[in-house]
């Protein structure tokens, strides 16, 4: 102790913290590094097998490194126009849905954000009434296709989901934490709501957009039973519909190889083409996330720390 009677700390103290310190950070810095090598492995496994040979596949198993690479299970994907055709329905929805879907929300939150709007509490309610209770499959169907009519239309993987109220809950929330004097100071020189909402609100709430957005991107790059229900024309199908269809190709003709082992023709089940698809499927979509990964980890606060 010095003179005061506080504790001083010596050289030697002060080194063996700083040591200690630093340790944390090694320790810790290599289980996230072990773990996240644990949840890749998987993935670098499921690409190498992609890219193997059939019958090596199937003769070795799986490997980091087989002995015989193959592209034939990409080359038997992209053989046809099928799949670079579903490929532009699925990106087309994804991006044009997504982009009305994160306009239609934020403008429904925004607007039941605000205090100056009459009855806000019980607009909120019809939109929390339709989380808890649905029409079904069978008027859903009977409105999509016979009032909106949408059979057979690219509109309907978008129209249908354009609102997510969940979605519009959490974006809300976003909007209460923003302090009310940025708006309050917009209205003083004379901005409008719109203009507020768009160069004051949105521009503050990229963390929220980014998570929501990325949730309805994913939603709509996974779409598939739209097209099993209202769309017959084949070049309408998603991507997800399409890998559907020939993953259930495969298992038939599995299937039917299996009951035909007798008569000695048999055909081996198409694992590389199985593992090709899910590549295929998972590819673009995959790529988002690290250009969002800073605004998803702030998103992922949306609504938990009230003012």
């Amino acid at each position: 102790m010095d003179m005061t009677g506080k504790k001083t700390f010596t050289g030697a103290n002060v080194h063996l913290m700083s040591k200690g310190d630093r340790l944390v950070p090694i320790f810790f810095g290599s289980l996230i590094v072990i773990f996240a090598a644990v949840c890749l492995a998987p993935f670098i496994l499921v690409i190498t097998a992609s890219l193997t040979d059939e019958s090596t596949l199937v003769r070795e198993g799986y490997r980091l490194f087989p002995s015989k690479w193959s592209i034939e299970a990409y080359k038997a994907i992209f053989r046809s126009n099928t799949i670079p055709q579903a490929y532009g329905v699925s990106i087309f929805v994804t991006v044009v849905g997504t982009a009305l879907s994160m306009l239609v929300t934020a403008m429904c939150g925004y607007a039941i954000s605000c205090k100056q709007v009459r009855y806000r509490n019980k607009i909120a309610f019809f939109f929390y009434f339709t989380m808890l209770f649905s029409g079904g499959l069978v008027p859903t169907y009977i409105l999509i296709t016979k009032y909106l009519r949408l059979s057979d239309s690219i509109w309907v993987y978008i129209i249908p989901a354009l609102l997510n109220p969940w979605n519009m809950f959490m974006l809300r929330n976003f909007f209460n934490d923003i302090p009310d004097a940025f708006k309050e100071s917009a209205r003083i020189e004379g901005a409008h709501e719109w203009l507020i909402m768009f160069r004051v609100v949105l521009p503050l709430s990229l963390p929220a957009l980014a998570t929501i957005g990325l949730f309805y991107a994913l939603g709509y790059w996974n779409a598939w039973m739209e097209a099993m229900l209202y769309i017959s024309n084949e070049k309408l199908f998603t991507l997800q519909y399409i890998i559907m269809r020939i993953i259930r190709n495969i298992n038939s003709a599995t299937q039917i190889a299996g009951e035909g082992a007798s008569s000695g023709t048999i055909v081996p089940p198409s694992y590389t083409l199985r593992l090709a698809t899910a590549i295929v499927t998972i590819g673009p979509i995959i790529f988002l996330y690290p250009f969002l990964q800073k605004y998803f980890v702030g998103g992922l606060k949306v609504g938990g720390i009230k003012g």
